[in-house]
């Protein structure tokens, strides 16, 4: 009984394989003579990538959003970057225009040591101008420590600008020529009248207009032409003679109509200066 049974095991399996063999047989000459698969084998096919399909969609929506955000982000460093870098030439820029600036009153002030061979110069930088005193006061880092004396003429740009106000140790502060204040110490000037005459008198400002300066108390100002150089007289304080102060622009009449008011286009750096001369006479006063 048992000998039957292994043998009928054996046939059977014997079987099995030679119906696997015939069915793998067919099917491999199916699928050679036929243009499309099978039905079944098509269903299958189509689950598969369905299921397939079902599976990557939210594997391909994370990974493109996480691409997406990493897009942004380096777009946001890089926009960052940019701007940095816009910043920085921005403030190149204004640094360079403000080295600019003072390269050329550097370079008026060497002119000027050349030109006044009779005065000791001493350069100074300003330290400090208030808003609120922009057309009065300026302070400078120079003082008596270096020469400094009260109502000596200071210039910038190659023309007077003010002249020393209070000397400490080591700041001094200037009053502008611009400035309003009824008891300043207005500077004494002369210039060349069309008959090569000298025709003399103040300096003084508007005080509706601090950036007008004006040569009053002339005699005749009828034989000052447009462009006359005016110069100081050397005839008050510690100012000495022939410092330019500016040029003719034009002539009016004060707001009484009685006498005329010759405006002069003043020469130096008064609204931007940031480097100046101080002007020490050699000779004694």
């Amino acid at each position: 009984m048992k000998k039957f049974l292994q043998n009928r095991k054996i046939f059977v399996s014997f079987l099995t394989t030679l119906l696997v063999v015939i069915i793998l047989g067919i099917t491999v000459s199916l699928r050679s003579k036929r243009n499309s698969p099978l039905f079944f084998q098509k269903m299958g096919n189509d689950i598969i990538s369905v299921a397939s399909r079902i599976v990557n969609w939210p594997v391909s929506l994370a990974s493109g959003g996480i691409s997406n955000i990493n897009s942004i982000i380096n777009m946001q460093k890089e926009n960052d970057h940019l701007k940095s870098q816009v910043s920085n030439l921005a403030q190149t820029k204004a640094r360079n225009s403000s080295l600019e600036a003072e390269n050329k009153q550097l370079k008026s002030a060497l002119n000027l040591k050349k030109t006044l061979t009779t005065y000791t110069i001493v350069n100074a930088s300003v330290i400090s101008r208030s808003a609120d005193t922009w057309s009065d006061i300026l302070v400078i880092d120079k003082g008596s420590s270096s020469g400094i004396k009260k109502n000596q003429a200071v210039m910038s740009g190659g023309g007077v600008i003010g002249r020393i106000l209070e000397v400490n140790s080591a700041t001094s502060k200037v009053e502008l020529i611009t400035t309003t204040d009824k008891s300043a110490n207005r500077f004494s000037v002369e210039a060349d009248s069309a008959n090569g005459k000298k025709v003399h008198g103040i300096i003084t400002v508007n005080s509706d207009d601090t950036n007008s300066l004006y040569f009053t108390q002339v005699v005749d100002s009828k034989k000052l032409k447009k462009g006359a150089k005016v110069y100081t007289s050397g005839l008050g304080g510690r100012s000495p003679k022939g410092l330019l102060i500016g040029t003719v622009a034009k002539t009016t009449r004060d707001s009484f109509g009685l006498s005329d008011l010759i405006e002069i286009k003043p020469a130096g750096s008064i609204g931007d200066a940031s480097v100046v001369s101080v002007i020490e006479r050699k000779v004694s006063e």
